[in-house]
C-alpha cells in the first residue's frame, strides 16, 4: 500500500499556488519523516493567461530545493493533459528529471485517446507515468474509454479514478474498480474528494477492493469541498498498526494549515454537499462561495436549476428624483467597525446627500435614523441581506435577468427597484460597480468609501473583482472615488476620515 500527498498541488486552488516558503519548508521536513511514498509538489505547465503562483510552474530551483528537504521521498508533478501536448514535454520536463520520479496527468476521460499519445512520449523520457482520470461517478453511464487500457500496459504505473464531484458511495467505489480491474491489470489508485465526508470511508473500501496508492492532503486543503485529510488517513493506518506516526511533529504542521484554512475557508458546507450528492462541478460552487455574496439556500437553488431566469421578479427601473453630489459607500471591512465614531461624525456633519450600504453587516454600526440623507441598501441576491428591514430604504438589484434569481423576503417590493444594464460587464452585479451605476444616474461628484479596506489575501476571488472594477471605472469616468479608511486597493485616492471631521 502507498500513499501520497498532494497538499500542495491541490491546496493551490485556494491561494493561487502561492505557499508561504516557511510553511512549504515546515510541511516538506515533516513529510520526509512520515510514512508517505509520494508527495505531489504542483503543476508543470506551459504559459497560461492570469497569474498563476510558483507550484502551478514549479521552476527547476524550487525543486531542486524541495528535492533537497525531502532526499528519500518520490517527488510528483502533474501535467493538465488540456493544456499540454506532446511538443511542450522536452521544455517542460528534460530540466526537472534529477528531482522529480513521476508525472501525473488530469485526465478527461472525452480526451483519453489524446492523452494516451502524451502518456507514451512522457514514459519515453524516463518517469513513472500515472494518469488521473476525472468523473468517477459519470463512469457507470459511459466506460467505453475503459477498452482502451489495454494500450497503457507498458506505460501507466498507476491508473487513478477520481470523485471529481465528490459523491460517490462505498458500494459506487467497489463497483467500479471491479469494473476497471476487468479492463486492466494496471495498479489502481483513488483520489477522493470530502463533499459528503466520505473521504476516509471511500479510500478504506478502495483499499480494500485493491487499490495500490491513496491521495490525501494535510487538514484535506483541496479544491472545493477539499480531500481526504493526510492526518486522518494515517491515524486510522496506525490504529490498524499498519504505520507508525510522529503525532507530535504531525500536530505541528496540522496547525499550521488549520491557521490557513482560517483564510480560506476550504471543507465541505451545504454547498458542497448538495454538489457532492448531485454530481456537479466543484469549481462552480467554490467561485459562488468564494463571492461571500450569496446564502448556501441561494447558491443551492442556483446549482439545483430551481431559478427560471425568464421567470424572475420583474421590478420598478430605479430612476433618479434628485441630485447627489456627494456619496458615502460602506463595505464590509473590519475598518467600518474600528473607525465607527469618526463614519457616524462625518454622516452627521451633512458632508453626503446619500449612504449606499453594500449588505447588512453594518446596519447597526452606522446611525441612519436620524439623517436627512437618501439611504440605499444593494439589494443581490442573498437572503441574508433582509435581516434588517428599514422602512426609509430603497433597495436596488442588479439589472434582469439576475443569474440568482431574486428573494424579496417581506420587503415591500415597491421599494425594490432593478438597475439598467451597468457599464462593467464582466462585474455587473458586483456592489462597487452598482453603486457606481446610482451615482451616475445621480449626477454624483464624489462618492467617498469607507469598509473598502482590501484582502489580507490579495489573490482572493472579491479582492481581484473589485480590483478590476474599480479600474474599469476609475480609468473611464469623472466621478471622484476617495477612501475614508486605510485601503489595500491601489488605485484609490485615500483621504483620512479624520480629516473631514
Amino acid at each position: 500500500m502507498k500513499l501520497l500527498d498532494c497538499t500542495i498541488r491541490d491546496g493551490g486552488y485556494y491561494n493561487n499556488w502561492d505557499f508561504n516558503k516557511d510553511l512549504i519548508t515546515e510541511y516538506s521536513v515533516l513529510m520526509e519523516s512520515l510514512p508517505i511514498d509520494y508527495i505531489e509538489v504542483g503543476y508543470r505547465s506551459i504559459a497560461l493567461e492570469g497569474y498563476l503562483g510558483k507550484y502551478y510552474y514549479c521552476p527547476v530551483y524550487v525543486l531542486k530545493e524541495l528535492k533537497s528537504l525531502m532526499p528519500s521521498k518520490k517527488l510528483v508533478i502533474i501535467l493538465n493533459e488540456k493544456d499540454i501536448r506532446v511538443e511542450d514535454l522536452e521544455e517542460l520536463l528534460m530540466p526537472i528529471k534529477p528531482f522529480i520520479t513521476m508525472v501525473r496527468m488530469a485526465v478527461d476521460p472525452k480526451n483519453f485517446e489524446r492523452a494516451i499519445i502524451l502518456a507514451k512520449a512522457v514514459k519515453a523520457i524516463g518517469f513513472e507515468v500515472a494518469f488521473n482520470v476525472m468523473y468517477m461517478s459519470d463512469w457507470k453511464n459511459d466506460s467505453s474509454f475503459l477498452n482502451l487500457l489495454d494500450e497503457l500496459d507498458e506505460t501507466l504505473d498507476f491508473f487513478y479514478m477520481v470523485d471529481s464531484f465528490g459523491g460517490i458511495l462505498p458500494d459506487d467505489v467497489k463497483q467500479i474498480i471491479k469494473l476497471v480491474q476487468s479492463k486492466t491489470e494496471i495498479p489502481l489508485g483513488f483520489h477522493g474528494h470530502d463533499n459528503l465526508s466520505l473521504g476516509l470511508i471511500n479510500s478504506i473500501t478502495a483499499m480494500e477492493q485493491g487499490c495500490e496508492i491513496i491521495d490525501s492532503t494535510i487538514t484535506g486543503m483541496g479544491r472545493g469541498a477539499g480531500n481526504l485529510r493526510t492526518e486522518l488517513l494515517l491515524t486510522y493506518l496506525e490504529s490498524q498498526s499498519k504505520i507508525k506516526i510522529n503525532f507530535n511533529e504531525l500536530g505541528k504542521i496540522v496547525s499550521k494549515f488549520e491557521e490557513l484554512k482560517i483564510d480560506y475557508g476550504w471543507g465541505t458546507n451545504l454547498p458542497y454537499m448538495f454538489s457532492g450528492a448531485n454530481s456537479l462541478p466543484q469549481k462552480d460552487v467554490m467561485k459562488l462561495i468564494a463571492l461571500n455574496r450569496y446564502s448556501a439556500g441561494t447558491i443551492i437553488k442556483k446549482l439545483s436549476s430551481e431559478i427560471d431566469k425568464n421567470n424572475d421578479i420583474t421590478l420598478n427601473q430605479y430612476s433618479p428624483n434628485k441630485n447627489l453630489k456627494n456619496v458615502l459607500f460602506v463595505g464590509g471591512g473590519k475598518s467600518v467597525e474600528t473607525h465607527k465614531p469618526a463614519i457616524n461624525e462625518f454622516i452627521s456633519s451633512n458632508k453626503i446627500d446619500s449612504i449606499i450600504f453594500s449588505s447588512s453587516k453594518y446596519i447597526n454600526t452606522i446611525s441612519t435614523d436620524n439623517i436627512n440623507c437618501k439611504v440605499v441598501m444593494l439589494g443581490k441576491e442573498a437572503s441574508k441581506i433582509f435581516s434588517n428591514r428599514r422602512k426609509n430604504y430603497d433597495y436596488i438589484f442588479p439589472s434582469s435577468p439576475r443569474e440568482m434569481g431574486t428573494y424579496l423576503g417581506q420587503l415591500n417590493k415597491e421599494k425594490c427597484f432593478e438597475l439598467k444594464n451597468n457599464e462593467i460587464k464582466d462585474f455587473d452585479v458586483s456592489p462597487l460597480s452598482m453603486c457606481h451605476s446610482i451615482a451616475k444616474l445621480h449626477d454624483t461628484k464624489k462618492i467617498f468609501l469607507v469598509g473598502f479596506d482590501g484582502y489580507d489575501n490579495s489573490n482572493s476571488v472579491l479582492f481581484n473583482e473589485t480590483t478590476k472594477t474599480i479600474e474599469g471605472i476609475i480609468d473611464n469616468n469623472k466621478i471622484e472615488f476617495i477612501s475614508l479608511t486605510p485601503t489595500n486597493y491601489e488605485k484609490l485616492k485615500v483621504k483620512s476620515i479624520y480629516s473631514f471631521i
